[in-house]
């Protein structure tokens, strides 16, 4: 019996909480229409593929002539780490919960919770500069575009027209967004076609001048400042420490497990890893071979802040060597996927959201709805991109800082399922874990931004969270009640009699505790010696799950009848009972309590983090919260 928002008659606020009442905390989606794996590949295409729009150019950035060796450790790194750790995570996340359900599943109680939060945190730091990200470098292909400058007279204001994105994402989104794949399999397949053309084009002309490729090799074998030679381990060494900075270009495979149950069966999960397995291949060529073409290709002051391969390396290729006319092709082709990236960041945005906080109790019900949650996180990208002045490069080290979280967070989720288990391929896993651990250690000593803005976010989520749960704890925020027979009969034998209910905290359960227990309560409370009492006592549950089912047993022992469940929380077990009873009824039932002593500001504080604490006021406070109506409220009595 979940609480819902009850919208008012304002046309706007039904517009806003459309699709507040959805439950989010009900598994995962059920998708009437699946499709074939390929096609699938292409949604996850749209933030994987896309990055081919400035991975290039901030690779030379970031690591200079070494581009090509460092994208090379990069890919090992994907075919070798990423793609064994995400086949097992679609393995053990089969309707695409992915590794933050599995770390969840695999950990307990508060410290999965915590845990969850945190890695929300990175979440929401990998699709928001997705978002910013993205819309920045469509805002850099257009400025930079030869038609749009001679049309504009060189208007060159980035960060109004990656603003000018967002606002028409989000209100794309308010108006309601529904992700079509056949708009991404004609997006990323036409996108990858002219990257192919520009790819061929480049090796071809790379091919055709060796003088390129030598001049190339030469500045990779010499120190820039003293000329002299160096060593073959020396530039390895340097690309091993320049690759973590490229490690944006891994951001697929999550997406990949997400988009799981958009997979037609039978056999998902194999084709789950056919997909990653193709996505990744398919990077790893075009990762490779644009590093090469745009670091030979490409004079290194071009890739500077005013250069116009800055974000747009493969553009200025296109432009260069094809023309401006297929250029701009090329150039509305980026847009388009770039910005279709941003949607797709912004739905997954919208996925996790309500899959995770309303369940704990940690965000409003309002945060089920789609739209507020859209306003929200617009809000925070045009913050984003006035912090970075829409500077794609600026915003790389933050992305990548949030995709290597998440990958890492991976690589632990199999280790601790492999290691629970017990199987040999556990130090593979783990080997691979410690790896991506010292990548995204490097990335963010490197580039603290990501780890900053995340810090951000997980304080926000942290304490946004801990303050909804405390006004939301008073909530029923049991979904069901079911009774066995003897409970049922237990019931039933009181269809003439007042219906008395005795809280009891068991001890010994023996016969002693509860003629002690009957004889306290009916003094206290002054209950006739005539009218028979239920006893109801509950075990505490997982504290932290805010939600929950009562499953309630009947028991006789000598003649007392007892009622036992399992709950997270004492007083929203008590309320629900009662009101259940009253339901059932028709009548309205009586809880007995006694007084508690102590401090009341830790019994809420050992209410709020583990279900319990001064039961009687806070089981009326719910009671009365759930029914308006004091003449329909179960009667609550405090006697000793």
């Amino acid at each position: 019996m979940p609480t819902e928002i009850k919208v008012g008659k304002s046309g706007f606020r039904e517009w806003l909480m459309q699709g507040v009442s959805r439950n989010a905390s009900s598994g995962p989606d059920k998708h009437e229409h699946t499709r074939p794996w390929w096609q699938v590949m292409c949604l996850t295409g749209l933030d994987y593929f896309s990055t081919l729009g400035y991975q290039p150019g901030i690779a030379f950035v970031a690591a200079g002539f070494l581009s090509p060796i460092a994208t090379l450790f990069l890919i090992v790194l994907t075919l070798g780490g990423a793609l064994p750790i995400y086949n097992r995570v679609a393995a053990e996340s089969p309707h695409g919960q992915g590794s933050i359900a599995m770390l969840e599943s695999l950990l307990s109680r508060w410290k999965s919770k915590l845990f969850v939060l945190a890695l929300l945190g990175f979440v929401a730091t990998d699709f928001v500069i997705t978002i910013t990200l993205s819309a920045a470098d469509a805002a850099q292909h257009l400025i930079h575009n030869p038609i749009f400058e001679r049309t504009f007279n060189g208007f060159d204001h980035p960060v109004l027209i990656t603003s000018a994105l967002i606002v028409v994402l989000a209100a794309v989104f308010l108006k309601g967004f529904k992700e079509a794949i056949i708009v991404a399999v004609v997006l990323v397949s036409s996108y990858l076609f002219l990257n192919l053309i520009v790819v061929s084009v480049g090796l071809y002309e790379l091919f055709t001048h060796p003088d390129r490729l030598s001049n190339w090799y030469h500045a990779v074998f010499t120190i820039p400042d003293t000329g002299a030679s160096r060593g073959i381990l020396l530039v390895i060494g340097l690309s091993l420490l320049a690759f973590p900075r490229l490690a944006l270009g891994l951001s697929g495979f999550e997406t990949g497990v997400a988009v799981m149950p958009l997979i037609n069966n039978p056999n998902r999960i194999a084709k789950t890893r056919k997909l990653l397995r193709t996505a990744a291949l398919i990077m790893s060529f075009f990762l490779l071979c644009s590093g090469l073409i745009t670091t030979t290709l490409i004079p290194a002051a071009e890739f500077g802040p005013e250069g116009k391969a800055a974000g747009r390396a493969l553009a200025f290729i296109a432009h260069e060597y094809l023309g401006d006319g297929f250029g701009t092709v090329y150039d509305f082709s980026t847009i388009l996927i770039l910005w279709f990236a941003g949607a797709s960041a912004m739905a997954g945005l919208l996925s996790i959201v309500p899959r995770y906080l309303p369940k704990y109790g940690m965000a409003p019900n309002w945060a089920r709805a789609s739209r507020p949650l859209v306003l929200i996180f617009s809000i925070i990208c045009f913050a984003i991109t006035y912090i970075f002045d829409a500077d794609v490069e600026a915003q790389g080290g933050a992305y990548a800082t949030g995709v290597l979280v998440l990958i890492t967070s991976g690589g632990v989720a199999v280790t601790i399922s492999a290691w629970v288990r017990k199987q040999g391929v556990r130090w593979v896993f783990l080997t691979i874990a410690i790896i991506f651990t010292y990548t995204t250690i490097a990335n963010v000593i490197e580039r603290p931004d990501g780890l900053k803005i995340a810090s951000l976010f997980i304080l926000a989520i942290v304490v946004a969270s801990f303050i909804s749960r405390a006004m939301r704890t008073t909530e029923i925020r049991i979904q069901k009640i079911e009774f066995d027979n003897t409970a049922k009969a237990f019931i039933d034998d009181l269809a003439d009699e007042e219906i008395r209910i005795v809280t009891n905290r068991r001890e010994t359960g023996d016969v002693v505790e509860y003629r002690f227990k009957e004889h306290e309560k009916r003094t206290d409370n002054h209950i006739p010696a005539s009218d028979p009492i239920l006893f109801y006592e509950i075990e505490i549950g997982d504290a932290s799950e805010f939600t929950g089912e009562l499953h309630i047993t009947g028991v006789d022992i000598a003649g007392y009848r007892i009622l036992r469940t399992h709950s997270p929380a004492v007083p929203n077990a008590i309320a629900a009972l009662l009101l259940d009873l009253r339901d059932r009824t028709g009548k309205i039932p009586h809880v007995y309590f006694g007084w508690s002593e102590g401090n009341p500001i830790q019994y809420l504080i050992r209410y709020i983090l583990f279900g319990e604490g001064d039961t009687a006021p806070v089981t009326r406070e719910i009671l009365r919260q759930a029914e308006p109506d004091p003449e329909l409220r179960p009667s609550v009595h405090v006697g000793g």
